[in-house]
C-alpha cells in the first residue's frame, strides 16, 4: 500500500480541465499502457469533482495532485481490487457504488480502466494538476474564430437588412413598416447625440424629398461634436468613471476628467477602435510624447480606489486585501470590456462556467501589478523643463531679493520662508510643512493621525529650526532646547500641515479688514494644535545685516466660530512676547523689536480647550524688518530701482511658468511578485506566476517571466486583446454598438459572452459586423452608419395588429419592429435643458459640480439646485461623485458608478413621476421653458405649437391645442411646460 494515514469516510475526487478534451477514451484490456491526461482524469473529472477539490473540499478532503491521493491511501498498485479507489466506485450485488453520492455512477469500463491504471504503477505526471471541467469549454460559440458568413440573397441593399429579415421570414414574420420621419429624426438624434432635434432641424429634413437627405443626416449627426460626448456617456459606464474615490474616504479626485475628455476626443475623432483600446492599456508605452496616449491609461484607474485600505490602514493585513482588490478591478475592467468575459470568477478557484483556471487569473492580475493609481504628470519632459526654468526662476528671484533687501531694507516675509523661499517672495504660496515629519507638504491634508505632542521636528528648509504639537504646560519649541511653558490645554489633535497660505478648509482668510490673501499680502495658517520656530540667525546671514530686527504681524482667527476660541502665542528664546484668545471677528496687531543677540522666534496655535474642529489661527504678513540704512545716495536708489524691475520681470515670468498638466491615472514601478491566492485570500498565497492571459483559444499565453518590465507587460496584453485573430474583441464591440441604437444586443449580456451569458439572436449578424469592422480598420462610424441606415433601425415602433408577431417573438428578438425606449437619466435631463434653451454646450475641461463640498474625514457632498449657467453644461461634464449619488438622476435609473455598468436598468416607479414634476430643477426648467416660449412668440397657440415642437419633435393636433389654452387658461403657461416635460412621449423614443 502507498498509503500513510486512515482513509477518511469519503472520496476525493480529481479533477482537470484540457481545453476541447470532453469524451473519455476506452482502451482494451491488452492495449498499450494507460494514459493519465486522455484516459483517467476525464473519469475523475466527468463523476468526482463537484464535491472534492482544493475550493470545495467534503469531508475534508481534496486530491488535486498525486500527492494527495497518496497521502490519502487510496491506491494499492500491488492489489488493485484492494485499493480503497476501487472499492468506493464499484457497487456491490444489488446496491449503488458509494462513490459518486450524487450523479451519474461510474460504467464498468471506467472502473477497469481505473484498475488497469493502478495495476500499471498509477502513473500520474507531476505537471498535471487535476481541475473540475467547465461548463464550457473551447468550443464555446464566442471562442470560435469570425465565421466566413455572406448576407442572404435578397433585394434589400443594406447587409443587415437581408440578415434579419430572412431571419424573420424563416419564422413567418414580417417586417414593420418604416417609421414616419419626425418619429425617426428623433430617435436617430437621441441615439447619436443624446439630444432632440431643434424644430428647424425637423423642418429641414421633413420637407427635404432628396432620396439621399437621410442618409446625409446620419452623417451629419455622426460629425456633430455631440456624438462624441453620447458616446462617451455609453463607454465611461462600462469603466465605471467617477470623480472620486468612493469607499469609506470618498475623497475628490481633481484631475479625473483628463481621461473623460479624452473617451469624447477618440470618438468624435473617429479613433481606429483597435488604437482606442491599446491606448488605453498602454498608450504610455506606445506613445509618451503624446498627451493624448497617456492620458488614455486613466482608462486603468477609473474605477474605486479604497483610500483608508491602500494609504491610511496600519494593518500590513488589510493593505495587502485592498490592494488584491485594486489589481482585480483592474482586470475585471479591462477584460469585461474589450473581450466581455467575466474573469474575476476565478480569483477563488476556477471558473465554473467557462474555461478560465484560478492560474490564468492571476496571470493577467502580474500583468497589473506594477501600476498604482494616483495623479501624474501628462509628460515627463513637460515635468523636467518645468522644475528647471522653475528653479532657475526661484534662484534668480532669491538672488535679486536678496540684493534688494540688502539694499533697501525690505521686510522678510516669515510666511515666504514657510513656502520654500528665503523671505523675498520666491516661496510657493499654499506649500506647507508637515508637523509631524518637519516635511514639505503640497498634498492637503485633513485629520492627522500618528500625532506625538510634545515631540520637537527639525525642518531642514533655511531659517526654520522645526515644528511641533504643543503639550498643555511645558513643551520644547527650538533645537537649542527652549521651552515654551504654562501653556493651556488642548485636544493634542492637528489638521492639516502650517501652510504659506490659508490651511486646508479654512473658513476665511479676512483677518479684520484686510484679507491676506489677496496680492501684497501674506499669511501663516495654523490650525490647532500647531508651533512653528524661526532660526533669527540664518535670517540674519540672509538678509546679510546685524542691525536690530522688528516683527510685525497681525494675529486673526480663520474658523467658523464667532466667539472666542482658539489662542496664540509669540515667544522669542522662550520668552513670551504676545499671546491672546480670539475668535472670528478679532484681529491683533503684534509689533516688538528683536535685540541682535536672539536667536529662536516661535509661532504657537492651540485649540483653547473646546475641541480643534474650526481653530485655525493665522498671521497676515509676519514680517522681520530690518531698519533702513541711513547713507542712501542716489547711485543706490537708482540700483534698488534696477533690481526692482528684475525682480517684477522674474515674477512675472514666474507666474507665467505654467505647471505640466497632471492627469488621474496610473503611476508605474517594480512590478511586485504575484502568487495564486488560495481561496482568493492574500494570507495564503500559493504557488507563483508569470505575466499572462487567457487560454480561450487551447493555446498557452504567457507574456514573459517575473523580471518582464511592467510597461511590456501591458504592451504584450493590448497587442493579445486588439490581435486580428481574436475573435472576441471585435463581436463585443459591433455589439455595443446594436444594443446602444436597438436598446438590447445580438447578445443581451454584452459584458458576457460566456456560458452566464445569453446566445445571440442573429449569430451570422453578429459575425458579418464584426469581420466588416475589422475589414473598415476598426472604424466604428461606419458600424453605426450601417446600423442606422439600415431598414431595420427605420422601422416603427408601433404596429397596428401585433398579436401574431406577439405569439412567435414576444420579445423581440428576431427585431419585427423596432424597441421604443425610455431615455436615460442624463439624456433626460440634457433634454429638458435643450428644450428650455439653457443648455451650455461648452465642452471639456473640469466637471461642473452641482454641490457644495465641505472637507471631513468623509467629505460632504450637499446637492443644490442647478439654476446657474454654469450648472447647464451636458451631464456627461458632471463632476460624479461615488458614495452620494446626486438625487434627481439617481432616482431616474442613473446607475452606481461604483459598479461596471454594461447596461442600465429601466425602472418605473412613483418616485419618478413624483422627481418629474415636482423637483426643483423641473420646476424651475419648466418656467425657463415657459420664458422662452413667450419670447419666441407672440400668440398662445403659436406658444403651444412651438411647446410641441422643442419637447415632442412634432406640432400640436387642434385637439391638444385646444386642451392645452384651457390649461394656460386656468393654471398658466408654466404649468403646461411642466405637464409636457413630464409626458411619456418626452421621456421615450419610438
Amino acid at each position: 500500500m502507498l498509503s500513510r494515514r486512515a482513509l477518511g469516510p469519503l472520496l476525493v475526487a480529481i479533477f482537470v480541465f484540457f481545453a476541447g478534451r470532453s469524451t473519455v477514451s476506452f482502451a482494451d484490456e491488452g492495449a498499450t499502457a494507460i494514459d493519465f491526461a486522455s484516459q483517467i482524469a476525464p473519469i475523475l473529472q466527468q463523476h468526482c469533482v463537484r464535491c472534492h477539490s482544493d475550493d470545495n473540499a467534503k469531508g475534508g478532503l481534496s486530491l488535486a495532485t498525486f500527492a494527495d491521493l497518496e497521502t490519502q491511501s487510496l491506491i494499492d498498485v500491488a492489489d488493485p481490487d484492494a485499493s480503497r479507489l476501487i472499492e468506493l466506485v464499484t457497487p456491490l450485488a444489488g446496491q449503488q457504488a458509494e462513490m459518486p453520492k450524487d450523479g451519474t455512477a461510474l460504467a464498468a469500463e471506467e472502473v477497469g480502466l481505473l484498475r488497469r491504471w493502478i495495476a500499471e504503477g498509477a502513473n500520474w505526471p507531476a505537471e498535471v494538476v487535476v481541475r473540475e471541467k467547465s461548463k464550457a469549454d473551447a468550443s464555446w460559440w464566442s471562442l470560435q474564430p469570425l465565421a466566413v458568413v455572406q448576407p442572404p440573397d435578397r433585394d434589400e441593399p443594406n447587409p443587415i437588412d437581408r440578415f434579419v429579415f430572412a431571419r424573420l421570414a424563416a419564422n413567418g414574420l414580417q417586417p414593420a413598416e418604416p417609421a414616419d420621419r419626425p418619429a425617426l429624426v428623433r430617435r436617430l438624434a437621441f441615439d447619436v447625440t443624446g439630444l432632440p432635434p431643434s424644430p428647424d432641424e425637423m423642418r429641414d429634413f421633413v420637407q427635404d424629398v432628396d432620396p439621399l437627405a437621410y442618409d446625409r443626416l446620419v452623417d451629419r449627426l455622426l460629425d456633430s461634436k455631440a456624438y462624441g460626448e453620447r458616446m462617451a456617456r455609453h463607454w465611461l459606464d462600462i469603466a465605471h468613471y467617477a470623480d472620486t474615490h468612493g469607499f469609506e474616504r470618498d475623497q475628490r479626485r481633481d484631475h479625473a476628467w483628463h481621461y473623460r475628455d479624452y473617451v469624447i476626443r477618440s470618438f468624435n475623432e473617429n479613433k481606429p477602435y483597435n488604437q482606442f483600446l491599446r491606448e488605453q492599456i498602454a498608450g504610455d508605452v506606445i506613445a509618451p510624447d503624446n498627451p493624448d496616449s497617456v492620458i488614455a491609461t486613466g482608462f486603468l484607474a477609473a474605477g474605486p480606489w479604497d483610500f483608508v485600505g491602500q494609504v491610511e490602514t496600519r494593518s500590513a493585513m488589510l493593505r495587502r486585501a485592498a490592494r488584491s482588490l485594486d489589481l482585480d478591478d483592474m482586470v475585471t475592467q479591462v477584460m469585461s470590456a474589450t473581450i466581455g468575459m467575466t474573469v474575476n470568477c476565478a480569483r477563488c478557484h476556477d471558473h465554473k462556467l467557462d474555461p478560465i483556471s484560478q492560474s490564468e487569473y492571476y496571470e493577467l492580475t502580474a500583468v497589473f501589478a506594477g501600476l498604482k493609481r494616483g495623479d501624474r504628470v501628462v509628460s515627463e519632459s513637460s515635468r523636467e523643463h518645468y522644475e528647471t526654468e522653475k528653479t532657475r526662476l526661484q534662484s534668480a528671484i532669491a538672488d535679486a531679493t536678496t540684493r534688494f533687501g540688502q539694499l533697501r531694507g525690505e521686510p522678510i516675509d516669515l510666511a515666504d520662508l514657510v513656502g520654500g523661499g528665503n523671505g523675498f517672495s520666491s516661496g510657493e504660496r499654499g506649500l506647507g510643512i508637515d508637523v509631524r515629519s518637519g516635511r514639505p507638504q503640497e498634498r492637503r491634508l485633513g485629520d492627522l493621525d500618528d500625532i506625538r505632542p510634545g515631540k520637537f521636528v527639525p525642518v531642514a528648509w533655511p531659517a526654520i529650526d522645526g515644528v511641533f504639537v504643543p503639550l498643555a504646560g511645558e513643551t520644547r519649541i527650538s533645537s537649542a532646547g527652549h521651552v515654551a511653558t504654562g501653556l493651556p490645554a488642548n485636544g493634542g489633535k492637528a489638521w492639516d500641515a502650517i501652510r504659506n497660505g490659508a490651511v486646508n478648509n479654512q473658513f476665511t482668510t479676512r483677518l479684520g479688514p484686510i484679507d491676506y490673501a489677496s496680492p501684497g499680502h501674506s499669511m501663516i495658517g495654523l490650525h490647532a494644535n500647531a508651533g512653528i520656530t524661526f532660526d533669527l540667525r540664518a535670517i540674519r546671514e540672509m538678509a546679510k545685516t546685524d542691525l536690530p530686527i522688528t516683527f510685525s504681524t497681525v494675529v486673526g482667527y480663520g474658523g467658523e466660530l464667532k466667539a472666542p476660541s482658539a489662542e496664540f502665542r509669540i515667544l522669542v528664546d522662550g520668552d513670551l512676547r504676545a499671546e491672546g484668545k480670539i475668535g472670528r471677528e478679532d484681529a491683533s496687531a503684534v509689533e516688538f523689536e528683536i535685540g541682535t543677540e536672539s536667536r529662536f522666534l516661535t509661532l504657537i496655535s492651540t485649540d483653547g480647550g473646546n475641541g480643534y474642529g474650526h481653530d485655525q489661527i493665522s498671521f497676515g504678513d509676519p514680517w522681520l524688518t530690518v531698519q533702513r540704512p541711513e547713507n542712501e545716495t542716489a547711485e543706490s536708489l537708482a540700483m534698488a530701482e534696477t533690481l526692482r524691475n528684475e525682480l517684477r520681470q522674474l515674477q512675472a515670468d514666474l507666474s507665467a511658468l505654467a505647471p505640466p498638466p497632471v492627469f488621474y491615472g496610473t503611476t508605474a514601478e517594480k512590478p511586485e511578485p504575484v502568487h495564486i491566492l488560495v481561496r482568493g485570500n492574500p494570507e495564503t498565497p500559493g504557488d507563483p506566476v508569470n505575466p499572462g492571459t487567457l487560454r480561450l483559444a487551447g493555446d498557452a499565453v504567457t507574456f514573459g517571466d517575473s523580471a518582464m518590465p511592467e510597461s511590456d507587460r501591458r504592451l504584450a496584453l493590448a497587442d493579445w486583446i486588439t490581435a486580428p485573430n481574436n475573435p472576441l474583441t471585435a463581436r463585443v464591440i459591433v455589439n455595443r454598438l446594436w444594443q446602444w441604437h436597438f436598446g438590447r444586443g445580438i447578445v443581451p449580456t454584452p459584458s458576457d459572452f460566456g456560458y452566464g451569458g445569453q446566445p445571440p439572436s442573429h449569430p451570422d449578424l453578429l459575425d458579418w459586423l464584426a469581420a466588416e469592422l475589422i475589414r473598415e480598420n476598426w472604424n466604428l462610424k461606419s458600424i453605426h452608419r450601417l446600423i442606422c441606415t439600415s431598414q431595420t433601425y427605420q422601422m416603427t415602433s408601433r404596429v397596428a395588429a401585433p398579436l401574431r408577431a406577439t405569439q412567435i417573438d414576444s420579445d423581440n428578438r428576431l427585431l419585427w419592429r423596432m424597441n421604443s425606449r425610455r431615455l436615460e437619466a442624463e439624456a433626460i435631463r440634457d433634454a429638458v435643458l435643450a428644450v428650455t434653451g439653457n443648455l451650455s454646450r461648452e465642452m471639456g475641461g473640469p466637471g461642473y459640480r452641482d454641490f457644495e463640498y465641505e472637507e471631513a474625514y468623509a467629505p460632504i457632498y450637499r446637492y443644490k439646485t442647478a439654476d446657474t449657467p454654469d450648472l447647464w453644461r451636458r451631464s456627461v461634464y458632471r463632476f460624479v461623485v461615488r458614495t452620494t449619488p446626486q438625487p434627481f438622476l439617481a432616482t431616474l435609473d442613473c446607475p452606481d458608478p461604483a459598479n461596471l455598468t454594461p447596461t442600465r436598468n429601466v425602472t418605473t416607479t412613483a418616485l419618478q413621476s413624483l422627481a418629474m414634476f415636482n423637483n426643483d430643477f423641473m420646476l424651475k426648467q419648466s418656467q425657463h421653458f415657459a420664458n422662452r416660449l413667450m419670447k419666441e412668440s407672440d400668440h398662445l397657440e403659436d406658444r403651444i405649437d412651438l411647446a410641441f415642437r422643442l419637447a415632442f419633435s412634432r406640432p400640436a393636433s387642434p385637439e391638444e391645442i385646444e386642451a392645452c389654452q384651457t390649461l394656460v387658461d386656468r393654471q398658466g403657461l408654466m404649468h403646461l411646460c411642466r405637464v409636457l416635460l413630464n409626458a411619456n412621449e418626452f421621456v421615450n423614443v419610438d
